[in-house]
């Protein structure tokens, strides 16, 4: 709390109208927040991942300050635990339904994957879409909850669409994207009973990550046109008719630039692969610079001047932070099976000591599943959020202070749904 109060002169000579937001929380309780949550998830095999979500945004809510107050998330693991239970029960008759589907041997098995993949695309949408009503909801400042309106199908339907639109311009439609679904949310999104908009310019975005994707996409689909260009496909096709063995052999024989075109495709993934990883945070920093700037509340606005560097460090810190973890798992598994081996040797129980290294392995598989997810938690996420909030500023809140409480709390299905399909994150 003294850094609460410490900041609070500052935001008492902040500008009439204007507010900063700032955040308070340090790093060190943060790690050993999730260190203590990782700790539980392995003894609990999982189920204790719903209080430690609970205990992560409690912790981000509560550090972050808007115009001299803190937000507050009102969550429970409970609520968490619960809607998972009921996302559970509507999942698994739906999978039974996929299996029967695909053993039938007419139309319905054959266009049973494909119409298993399009439902639960459309339900993961719904999901995403339900589970940020309960975090608005579950989200209070200034004693107001914010809340959501609006059907979840609606946004389902209409994001599968436009990331459809995404895959067939190979991402260039993304910011248009981007803007049409944020628009959507957050024409039903409220602060009590202050409506929300989106402001974001889908040209603006397209116009400065456009650089990025011909960085990364053009070389890619350059490498595979001319690869596409360079194998003679008739002499191909004849090489695989031919019967006999020794495909190898006639497919080079009729195709001698082959090995050219096989090097202008692995070169254009490779690059592509490389330009991605190099230019992600990038990518992310403007597109969270992005959505922030274009948020807004009545008359409330929000101005984002987020920085690259800062979030190049945070992953460059994850970078670090998980070679060394790998060096330390890769001593700890050494040293584990060097002592197995020792001791089932000793007593020469074959049995025993293949079940005892079966033991090890799924515990040293989730030892370092949970590892690397801590590691990228208190590096990557919490430096995110972090730079995310510092780089805001708010205009117009003198509106806020007209506002009344609307709204009510949500049910968590949608964070259930988003927990069992894996689509969700904060």
């Amino acid at each position: 709390m003294t850094g609460l109060e410490a900041a609070a002169p500052a935001a008492a000579d902040s500008a009439p109208g204007s507010g900063a937001i700032r955040f308070f929380g340090r790093e060190r309780p943060y790690w050993r927040l999730l260190i203590r949550g990782a700790f539980l998830l392995l003894l609990t095999l999982g189920i204790y991942r719903f209080w430690l979500t609970t205990d992560i945004r409690r912790f981000l809510w509560g550090n972050t300050e808007i115009a001299g107050n803190n937000l507050e998330y009102t969550g429970t693991g409970l609520e968490l635990l619960v809607g998972f239970l009921f996302a559970v029960a509507i999942l698994v008759p739906l999978y039974v339904l996929f299996f029967l589907a695909a053993l039938d041997l007419g139309l319905l098995g054959e266009l049973s994957g494909l119409l298993a993949f399009i439902l639960l695309a459309l339900l993961s949408q719904f999901a995403i879409y339900r589970a940020r009503r309960y975090r608005l909801s579950r989200t209070v400042y200034r004693g107001v909850r914010f809340h959501q309106e609006g059907s979840a199908w609606r946004y389902a339907f209409y994001a599968l669409f436009w990331w459809t639109v995404v895959l067939l311009t190979a991402g260039l439609a993304y910011p248009w994207a981007q803007a049409a679904l944020e628009r959507l949310k957050m024409r039903n999104t409220f602060f009590g009973n202050l409506a929300g908009r989106f402001e974001g310019s889908a040209l603006s975005l397209f116009l400065r990550g456009v650089p990025m994707w011909l960085a990364v996409v053009g070389p890619f689909l350059a490498g595979i046109v001319a690869g596409f260009y360079t194998i003679d496909w008739p002499a191909l096709a004849k090489a695989f008719e031919e019967s006999g063995s020794g495909l190898g052999d006639r497919v080079e024989s009729t195709n001698p630039e082959y090995a050219y075109a096989f090097i202008f495709i692995t070169a254009a993934f490779i690059w592509a692969a490389v330009a991605a990883a190099v230019l992600y945070p990038v990518f992310q920093a403007l597109v969270l610079r992005w959505w922030s700037s274009g948020l807004r509340f009545g008359s409330v606005t929000v101005t984002s001047h987020l920085r690259t560097g800062p979030v190049y460090r945070a992953y460059f810190r994850f970078l670090l932070y998980g070679i060394l973890f790998t060096i330390v798992i890769a001593a700890i598994v050494w040293a584990a099976f060097a002592l197995v081996d020792f001791l089932t040797g000793a007593a020469a129980e074959e049995e025993n000591g293949e079940l005892t290294v079966g033991i090890l392995l799924v515990i040293g598989y989730m030892s370092i599943a949970l590892g690397y997810s801590t590691i990228y938690q208190a590096t990557v996420k919490f430096a995110l959020w972090r730079l995310g909030m510092e780089a805001a500023t708010l205009s117009g809140i003198d509106a806020l202070d007209h506002v009344t409480a609307a709204g009510k709390p949500s049910s968590a299905l949608g964070e259930g749904l988003v927990d069992a399909l894996q689509v969700g994150g904060y």
